[in-house]
């Protein structure tokens, strides 16, 4: 990775040359007039929250939109997309421990801080249509991106799969039938980090067109490795420049057909080839007592083993959308594949075990490597929806869900001071997914400003795993004597009830009640551990929620507010068995309640204002549940606030902390984001600007229990933007920075190991962007 940077740059600069030249071609033979700069705060925001394109204000869901070019530019430094929005609306979260092949989402505090490979997650992610439901698909990248959505709350009667927390939707920009169409953005900034994300496409001939996209990112690696005793893999140390950096390679093509006046046929396939680093734990960042990590290197570990924590992943993938105009109705028919395989490495305990001793006792050492041999996903979707424009609309339709994978899992875990040690340290495993489902949906206008909508769904949801091999792969020994074949499936309606009033054309009312489920899952991961598979039934939700969208003084005022409450009945969560082993499980209930607001503002000309504001109280309600906390060789290195039981697991102490009354794991109490952008007109066709962004994360619990260490409280992170735009829009050429302060966040923990995952460094660079307008 280190001695790509040169060849990048190299193809950055020629490719963003030629895309820059033909747009600037096309810009020039456009007849717009020069001091038409588009004021984006007054103009209507569409969405397809509910399958037909409707405005914002006029959706009875609560939806934040986030802009392509807003998503580029919090991606400037070479972020992954997916996990950059985090924050960047009310409500969702995204966050990983598993590197930026494994991200992981929460809508409303719910989500799933299970990093194994078949672990199902309640939020759902859709890309043009088409649902990834697997989390190495999850991570797909993103680009040439249109806009996202994120719609909060249960959905199930029209998107995808059965959603108890919500949908991220992405849009990408589509093929145009009536003219060429070209953008692209360049960047480049510190650690050698390059992102070049473009887009080029138009007609090929009458009623055919084409678009081609890609993504390249790189970054230098800069993380030193310190460590300089024998390395329990033969890799050499200590090492500079051992790890940290990635190359991300992805290209779409799309061929749009229109055969007929009728029929409209859009092809896409794509393809990903990423290799980088995954996770980098810090042994030993967190001290006793204290969430503190200003001092905590980021650019330096202590690895013993993990071969510098290596991540590589291909991924391809296809789909066709096919849409009929029968008179009256039209008939949709989405069919997609997607295909993966790859691996992820890493230094579990985060650093060598007699660099950081406990009670003067080295305190063991572990690594593990997931390795996704093979995946494959189909999904079938068809739908039936009317296109008229009288007060009765309505859609039909039905989805089938197909996944197959087969992964391999290693993890050695040895405690120094004792001889126990697991002795299954290798397993492959075989999981299918199947569902099916039916649902429907109709609105109707009762009076010309109020109208009701309802929808409902019935899926059946099946899961199964096989354990298809299991070895010690050190005494050669298999004592394995858990169920080799587990089988799960489900039957469950889902539904969803609204109303929106429109008090006048600048102000509508809300109300929404939902019901939904995920469906049985099983964690086989667990036989690693020489332990029986664990597995949780279904989990149902029933949401409230009601709020009001406005759109004022000529919409440069626009506020959303809406507050919501929640019961998760059975809810699914992760924790550790009494062995110590990481399981599956089902706690009694749940229970959340919230607000939250959206608010853009133009008070003035050439500025724009907009914030988002979310606030969350979430409870786990199950006196009976206990989670296992930090100890080590029978040693509690956390401060554990809950109360507890001490049970002996392999001789040793160990200690369940009861959960009853916390916060769901991941969910922020409260998060703040806003941004700001100020233009300074100098002529017809260009300005100079200024903008911003920042976002602020409340008090965030990253375990199941309470602790005086596993948690944050007052994250930020701002980014600055500073530069020019011409032509009407047609190019721009700015400086940017990310985490311009710097600031060193808790992300994540490894908790017997006092191990933390920390936030990217600042980056600073320079951007360009092209477009034809």
């Amino acid at each position: 990775m280190k001695t790509g940077i040169t060849k990048s740059a190299l193809f950055l600069g020629a490719a963003f040359g030629a895309l820059v030249l033909g747009g600037t071609a096309q810009a020039q033979d456009a007849t717009a007039p020069a001091a038409a700069v588009e004021d984006e705060a007054t103009t209507e925001i569409v969405v397809t929250a509910e399958r037909r394109p409707e405005t914002l204000q006029n959706t009875p869901v609560s939806v934040a939109v986030i802009g392509g070019q807003d998503a580029r530019d919090f991606t400037a430094a070479g972020d992954d997309t997916l996990l950059s929005l985090s924050g960047k609306v009310p409500s969702f979260y995204a966050e990983t421990t598993t590197g930026r092949i494994f991200p992981r989402f929460y809508i409303r505090g719910l989500g799933n801080i299970d990093f194994y490979l078949g672990a199902s997650q309640p939020v759902s992610i859709i890309q043009d249509d088409v649902v990834l439901e697997h989390v190495v698909l999850k991570s797909n990248p993103v680009y040439d991106l249109d806009h996202v959505e994120v719609l909060r709350g249960p959905q199930g009667s029209l998107f995808g799969r059965n959603t108890t927390a919500g949908i991220v939707k992405f849009d990408t920009v589509r093929p145009t039938l009536d003219r060429f169409d070209a953008r692209g953005t360049a960047s480049y900034g510190s650690y050698g980090s390059v992102s070049l994300d473009a887009g080029i496409g138009g007609p090929l001939a009458d009623n055919v067109a084409i678009r081609v996209s890609g993504l390249f990112q790189h970054r230098d690696d800069y993380v030193d490795n310190a460590y300089a005793g024998p390395s329990a893999d033969g890799t050499k140390t200590p090492r500079k420049n051992a790890m940290g950096g990635f190359d991300e390679r992805d290209v779409r093509v799309q061929l749009l057909v229109e055969p007929t006046a009728d029929w409209t046929s859009l092809f896409s396939a794509h393809m990903r080839n990423y290799n980088g680093t995954s996770t980098l734990f810090l042994r030993q960042a967190l001290k006793k007592g204290s969430n503190d990590v200003s001092n905590v290197s980021r650019t330096t570990v202590r690895f013993d083993e993990a071969m510098d924590n290596p991540q590589d992943y291909d991924t391809y993938g296809m789909s066709w959308n096919n849409s009929f105009d029968l008179g009256g109705v039209t008939l949709t028919s989405i069919t997609a594949y997607e295909t993966s395989s790859g691996y992820s490495r890493g230094d579990t305990d985060g650093g060598a075990a007699a660099d950081f001793p406990v009670g003067g006792v080295a305190n063991g050492y572990g690594q593990s490597m997931g390795r996704l041999a093979d995946l494959d996903q189909w999904t079938q979707e068809v739908r039936l929806a009317s296109n008229g424009d009288g007060p009765f609309k309505w859609q039909i339709g039905g989805m089938y869900f197909d996944s197959r994978d087969i992964t391999e899992f290693y993890q050695r875990a040895w405690f120094l001071n004792t001889a126990a040690r697991n002795p299954n340290n290798w397993v492959r495993l075989h999981d299918v997914n199947t569902s099916w489902a039916l649902f429907g949906q109709a609105s109707y206008q009762v009076t010309p400003k109020f109208r009701l909508t309802a929808g409902v769904r019935v899926t059946e949801d099946t899961k199964t795993t096989d354990l298809l091999k299991t070895a010690d792969t050190a005494a050669g020994a298999v004592t394995y004597p858990g169920r080799r074949h587990v089988r799960m499936s489900d039957t469950q309606p889902s539904w969803d009830v609204s109303a929106l009033y429109e008090v006048s054309d600048d102000l509508s009312l809300y109300a929404r009640v939902a019901r939904g489920f995920r469906g049985p899952t099983i964690q086989g991961r667990s036989a690693v551990f020489n332990s029986d598979f664990t597995t949780a039934k279904s989990e149902t939700i029933v949401s409230y929620e009601g709020g009001f969208k406005s759109s004022l003084f000529d919409n440069r005022v626009r506020f959303n507010l809406t507050g919501f409450y929640y019961t998760v009945d059975d809810i699914q969560l992760n924790g550790n068995d009494s062995n110590g082993n990481g399981v599956l499980f089902n706690a009694d209930k749940a229970e959340a309640y919230g607000v939250e607001a959206d608010l853009t503002l133009r008070p003035v000309r050439n500025f724009t204002l907009t914030a988002g504001a979310s606030w969350l109280h979430s409870e786990i309600k199950d006196k009976r549940v206990y989670a296992q906390a930090c100890a080590l060789n029978g040693v509690l290195v956390c401060t554990v606030k809950d109360p507890y039981v001490t049970r002996t697991v392999f001789g040793a102490n160990a200690y369940f902390a009861q959960i009853d009354g916390n916060p769901l794991p991941n969910a922020p109490e409260y998060n703040l984001n806003l941004t700001a952008r100020y233009d300074v007109p100098v002529s017809d066709s260009g300005k100079f600007f200024i903008s911003t962004d920042w976002n602020l994360q409340g008090y965030t619990n990253y375990v199941l229990y309470k602790t005086d260490e596993f948690y944050s409280d007052g994250n930020f992170e701002g980014g600055l933007k500073l530069g020019y735009q011409g032509g009407n829009g047609t190019w721009e050429i700015a400086a940017f920075a990310r985490n311009i302060t710097n600031e060193k966040n808790l992300k994540g923990v490894i908790e017997n190991y006092m191990a933390a995952v920390l936030n990217e460094p600042r980056v600073i660079g320079i951007s360009l962007t092209g477009r034809t307008r």
